[in-house]
């Protein structure tokens, strides 16, 4: 294989997964909107700091919820995903958010886990954790 070659097998890799992470997103808006929250804001972007995946109200609580997707087999399951790194990396993305936004609502700001797990066969499942950093 050469470079150009290893170039296109990368990049329909990054697709296939951007694809992948996308369609999880979507079922993870889906629930949260099922469980009577107000999605405000999907894949809010922080300059090169991050991005927080899905920005929602719960009552009068700001709710910062990452989700993560896997097919079913994958050598992990994607609640296991978020390290200390990365939930001290959405606290700071929380913060910003907050301030970009007018300030902490008054039921404060909540982090969450959304975890999606796509089996071969039969409807995915989706899991999430409330308050998880």
């Amino acid at each position: 294989m050469n470079s150009s070659q290893a170039r296109n097998a990368l990049g329909r890799y990054g697709q296939a997964r951007s694809a992948l992470g996308r369609y999880g997103e979507d079922l993870a808006a889906r629930r949260l909107t099922e469980a009577g929250m107000k999605v405000l804001a999907r894949n809010w972007r922080c300059g090169r700091t991050g991005e927080i995946d899905i920005v929602a109200r719960d009552g009068d609580a700001l709710v910062i919820c990452e989700v993560k997707t896997r097919k079913a087999g994958s050598f992990e399951h994607p609640m296991a995903a978020v390290t200390p790194v990365k939930a001290e990396r959405l606290r700071g993305l929380a913060e910003r958010w907050v301030q970009e936004h007018g300030g902490a609502p008054p039921g404060g700001v909540r982090i969450d886990l959304i975890g999606v797990v796509l089996p071969a066969r039969g409807a995915p499942v989706v899991e999430h954790a409330r308050g998880v950093a």
